[in-house]
């Protein structure tokens, strides 16, 4: 009898003593190896050879296994331990220059075939809608295999260790008399992926996702305020050595005395600020600002959901002045340690590294092979993805960073030349309209600058501006040494919606004359 989820979880969710995965699921794991390796070969020649007979002028071919576990606990109890798997394949065709997709969990030859006569199907029904013929540029013959950059597979780690590793968590924010609550949790995640191509590419790769995170909040209880303080943290594109080398325990203990503080902590004045941003916060203003922005299908409006369109259109490539001349955003899918890193993307294109912004203006999009010829270019960047193998892959985001100064600028130097200002570290809430051009942005802590230096924490924090008005405002950034990685394990996009991870990089940034907003000021 196979378990149901409920027995799962009931098996897994036990507080204290040694916990190891039931052999049910280590067996199941075992096998859908095997069979990964057994099947995509044949499955995906079937598919291909199928494509041809029907008239495909070009086919590809994703034989993916997924699997994701997650650990959670909340202040001295676990909450949930949860493994899971996903195994299918998806096939895309291009036939008389319409796209047709289909997709199956059943992962057999005779399957194969049926779902490419389907996505042929489905191509040809396409073609009464298709406005211009899809045009592809070319991409290199590639067989070769990929594994992203980790240590140790989490996978391969006990249970029982990564409760332990979030209960000590737990434990170091509750030193501090006044938090109240804290939640902390352990997010895996592994892609097996396997492309063929009717172009003669074999591409298999195997990529390592971990995301420790926890949230702590203190509460006044004779006020009824409470303040909250998540990781600064952030997912990376790393192995179980993610967990044992960054200074989780130090930064929980430090989140637990900030929550704590910011119930006392000064409301800000609004008004005109010099702001000292650092990576932990502003990753997300670069992924929203830059990175959704530069997507050239929202430009070209092929793509409208979640995040709307963009300001940026073709004609200002290489003529819109984006930010001041300090500022350079390059899209990465090299980067180390980023999420959306990759050997190559989801149709056979090489990871890859290009400007997005250089000395302030901006000069190129994210593209993928059918996207490219549109804007005149001869070769794609490397932009196609699907989340599932029962995803249709389309255009996404790679890791876009902005580049550190050249020189050995500190946080103590980009502070000491503020006058009047605000530090802001953390994530926290934002808005930006449908073109990505006018937002807000929060964060989690705040520190007053007054003539050079920090001076104590603020609350109630918000800054506004536009987008080009923001980075042209950009007039110093920290040196390599200031750089950080921060990102998103979930970045939504497309109808149905898909999920996307990410990173952003930058370091330490300076801008002046922002306007900071007071959140608790009431409307009048």
């Amino acid at each position: 009898m196979t378990p149901s989820r409920r027995d799962f979880l009931k098996t897994m969710s036990l507080t204290f003593g040694a916990i190891t995965l039931p052999s049910w699921v280590l067996d199941a794991e075992a096998a859908t190896d095997a069979r990964f390796s057994e099947d995509k070969n044949r499955v995906a020649e079937a598919a291909l050879s199928t494509a041809k007979k029907l008239g495909a002028s070009y086919a590809d071919v994703r034989v993916n296994r997924y699997r994701s576990e997650a650990v959670t606990t909340r202040e001295r109890q676990v909450q949930n331990v949860s493994r899971g798997q996903s195994y299918g394949f998806g096939v895309r065709v291009l036939v008389k220059g319409t796209w047709g997709f289909a997709s199956s969990r059943e992962v057999t030859e005779a399957e194969a075939r049926r779902v490419t006569t389907q996505a042929v199907e489905i191509a040809k029904a396409n073609a009464a809608y298709q406005r211009q013929p899809v045009r592809l540029v070319p991409a290199p013959k590639v067989t070769r295999d990929w594994r992203s950059s980790f240590e140790r597979d989490p996978f391969d780690v006990p249970i029982d260790d990564k409760i332990q590793f979030l209960l000590r968590l737990n434990e170091g924010a509750l030193k501090t008399k006044g938090v109240s609550f804290v939640n902390s949790g352990v997010f895996f995640v592994n892609e097996q992926k396997f492309l063929a191509t009717s172009d003669g590419s074999r591409i298999g790769q195997y990529i390592i996702r971990s995301f420790p995170n926890f949230n702590v909040t203190a509460v006044d209880r004779a006020s009824g305020d409470f303040q909250s303080r998540n990781s600064y943290g952030g997912p990376q594109q790393l192995g179980y050595e993610y967990v044992q080398k960054y200074p989780w325990l130090t930064e929980a203990e430090q989140a637990g005395e900030e929550a704590v503080a910011k119930l006392k902590a000064k409301t800000v004045e609004p008004g005109k600020y010099d702001l000292v941003l650092h990576p932990s916060h502003l990753w997300l203003t670069i992924h929203e600002s830059v990175g959704h922005p530069t997507e050239l299908d929202r430009a070209l409006w092929w793509e409208a959901n979640y995040a709307g369109t963009s300001f940026l259109t073709p004609e200002k490539t290489g003529k819109l002045q984006f930010g001041s001349k300090l500022v350079n955003f390059v899209a990465d899918r090299t980067q180390a340690g980023g999420l959306a890193t990759v050997g190559w993307d989801d149709e056979g294109v090489e990871g890859q590294r290009w400007h997005l912004v250089r000395d302030g203006v901006f000069v190129d999009w994210q593209t993928t092979r059918d996207l490219a010829p549109l804007i005149g270019h001869k070769k794609s960047n490397g932009c196609l993805h699907a989340d599932s193998w029962g995803s249709v892959p389309f255009p996404r985001m790679p890791n876009v960073s902005l580049e550190p100064s050249k020189d050995s600028a500190s946080l103590d130097d980009l502070v000491g030349g503020v006058e009047r200002g605000v530090l802001i570290y953390g994530d926290g809430s934002y808005s930006i309209d449908q073109q990505r051009y006018n937002f807000q942005f929060g964060g989690q802590t705040f520190w007053e600058i007054n003539k050079g230096k920090v001076t104590g924490m603020l609350r109630d924090v918000a800054y506004q501006s536009r987008t080009t008005d923001f980075w042209g405002a950009c007039d110093a950034l920290g040196g390599r040494d200031t750089y950080r990685l921060g990102g998103s394990f979930n970045d939504g996009k497309g109808e149905p919606g898909q999920s996307n991870a990410v990173s952003h990089g930058c370091p330490i940034a300076r801008f002046r004359g922002i306007n900071v907003l007071n959140t608790a000021a009431k409307a009048s």
